[in-house]
């Protein structure tokens, strides 16, 4: 028998009545489409939550690399850093603790000293968003607000915060100083845990309020593209400033809470892979149930000189059709919701906080800003899709291979004197 009348037939069982057998299969294929769509959300939501955490810390937060001078710390000129292929600018920084007071209260705050065009760097501005006010600073008594430090001190722009901070003395001991600063603008990077406790001023005014005991200066460095770029620019500047520099990536600064995030995503596609083998698997039932059902055309297809091999591949093709077929539609499927998952997940708080307000009840947010972006970005990988797909109508073609295999074999002289 030809391939191609072997795979017409293990079409018509797909597309076939209910009665014929072809129920079995639809409804496999069924179980392999709900399987496959938790698997695309969860990918597209995984991918696009580590995404957009780490291009927020690499633009707001780390840099792309930071560059340190042991021999002197104060030496810190972006002039003295050599033009390298790839690098797109540079930004000295002092960061260090202090305590932000407003007139709403007060509350413990990161002190980042940077130039103000870092803020306006086409990678920041791309995720900085100003809540209100501006994201310039002009002066050096002017200052940038995080959201939630905003909030805590009931701070406004145009009204004075005071910043306080500990240096230390010739002798030796540690005297408290208070600055007087005008709020410039309140900002958010969209992900609570990086900028909570943001408080953002000028070079200048860093020099003169963070004592460099009770603080660390360096420079940021970004470049053209920090996933691929940033290792070979990292050496070109370590071989032209010499040993006296300390250059780390963003792979070196934040390795453990990237690799967190990639091993949660492992894990997740991993438990909702089992889900996909668990409905592959029931192929094999389904494949088994069809074979007993069309016993009466396995003797007939035999009768008329069918081998073995062509009863097995007929059902193998049946069973690479179920896969496929499911494949299409839980990948088409899981990609939509996955697609707009933004508009669902809004959509969903909107309708649960309703009904809790009936019941006295606050409002409810399913992805807390604390701990997850606020709009996850969109990011699809087409290779894992790919893989994804090839895997499900690979294992659905072997949970098949049995009852195929057990088809072929059947005798058609005891199914001719059965029917």
């Amino acid at each position: 028998m030809k391939l191609g009348s072997e795979f017409f037939i293990a079409l018509r069982y797909l597309l076939g009545r209910a009665r014929e057998g072809g129920r079995y299969l639809r409804g496999a294929a069924t179980g392999i489409a709900l399987s496959l769509v938790p698997i695309m959300v969860t990918l597209i939501v995984a991918d696009g939550m580590i995404q957009g955490i780490t291009d927020r810390y690499l633009e707001l937060g780390t840099g792309h690399l930071r560059i340190t001078n042991y021999l002197d710390e104060g030496a810190l000129d972006t002039g003295l850093i050599p033009e390298v292929p790839g690098l797109r600018g540079v930004w000295a920084e002092r960061q260090g603790l202090g305590l932000v007071m407003a007139a709403g209260g007060k509350t413990g705050t990161t002190i980042r000293a940077t130039d103000p065009s870092y803020w306006t760097d086409k990678g920041s501005a791309r995720f900085l968003t100003v809540i209100d006010g501006e994201a310039l600073i002009e002066a050096d008594n002017e200052v940038l607000l995080g959201e939630e430090t905003a909030r805590l001190v009931g701070a406004e722009v145009g009204g004075t915060v005071y910043i306080m901070t500990i240096r230390v003395s010739s002798s030796g001991r540690n005297i408290p100083r208070t600055m007087p600063f005008k709020v410039q603008g309140i900002v958010s990077s969209g992900y609570r845990e990086l900028d909570a406790h943001w408080c953002i001023i000028s070079w200048e005014a860093g020099q003169r309020l963070l004592a460099p005991e009770w603080s660390d200066a360096y420079l940021v460095g970004k470049v053209d593209d920090p996933y691929q770029d940033v290792d070979f620019v990292a050496d070109e500047l370590y071989m032209r400033l010499g040993h006296g520099y300390g250059i780390y990536t963003w792979k070196n600064l934040m390795g453990s809470r990237y690799g967190s995030y990639e091993s949660t995503r492992q894990l997740l596609l991993f438990i909702m892979a089992l889900i996909v083998l668990v409905a592959a698997v029931n192929v094999s039932s389904s494949t088994g149930m069809l074979v007993i059902e069309r016993q009466r055309d396995i003797a007939i297809l035999k009768a008329t000189g069918a081998g073995p091999g062509s009863i097995r591949r007929i059902f193998l093709f049946s069973s690479l059709l179920t896969g496929l077929l499911g494949a299409l539609i839980g990948i088409a499927t899981g990609l939509l919701i996955g697609a707009n998952i933004n508009s669902l997940v809004h959509g969903l708080e909107a309708i649960l906080s309703f009904f809790s307000g009936l019941f006295q009840g606050g409002e409810v947010r399913i992805l807390d800003p604390g701990f997850y972006l606020e709009t996850i970005p969109i990011i699809i990988n087409w290779d894992v899709v790919l893989v994804i797909g090839i895997a499900t109508v690979f294992c659905s073609v072997a949970a098949a291979w049995i009852p195929a295999r057990r088809a072929g074999r059947i005798k058609s002289l005891e199914l001719l004197r059965k029917f």
